[in-house]
């Protein structure tokens, strides 16, 4: 079990780390096929940092990324990222929405 008590769940042959989020998901199908959203994407990373070479370091640390849940642009031609959250945010979250939100992009946070 997680540490937050979600139940991993499979919609369409993809993994879904919650109900709650695998529900979303299906919200977002229906509003595609009526048009209200458009390009839906699951599981979307955001490169917030590049990879980088540590002093003393053999190799590059990865990139830091950002994984939004979903990603659509809506009726008016915006792009949307989102996030489902049931739990207490966590510090790194905040720390990388705080990244992201100094570049222009903001998560929208669906709450379970």
């Amino acid at each position: 079990m997680s540490k937050y008590r979600n139940v991993p769940v499979v919609v369409d042959g993809m993994r879904f780390a919650s109900k709650a989020e695998a529900e979303r998901y299906r919200t977002l199908l229906v509003k595609q096929t009526i048009g209200d959203v458009s390009n839906l994407m699951c599981q979307v990373p955001i490169e917030l940092a590049p990879a980088v070479r540590l002093p003393g370091a053999a190799r590059k640390t990865p990139a830091l990324r950002y994984v939004a849940d979903f990603r659509y642009v809506d009726r008016w031609g915006r792009t949307i990222y989102e996030d489902v959250k049931g739990a207490p945010l966590t510090a790194a979250y905040k720390i990388k929405r705080h990244l992201l939100a100094a570049r222009g992009i903001y998560i929208v946070e669906i709450r379970a």
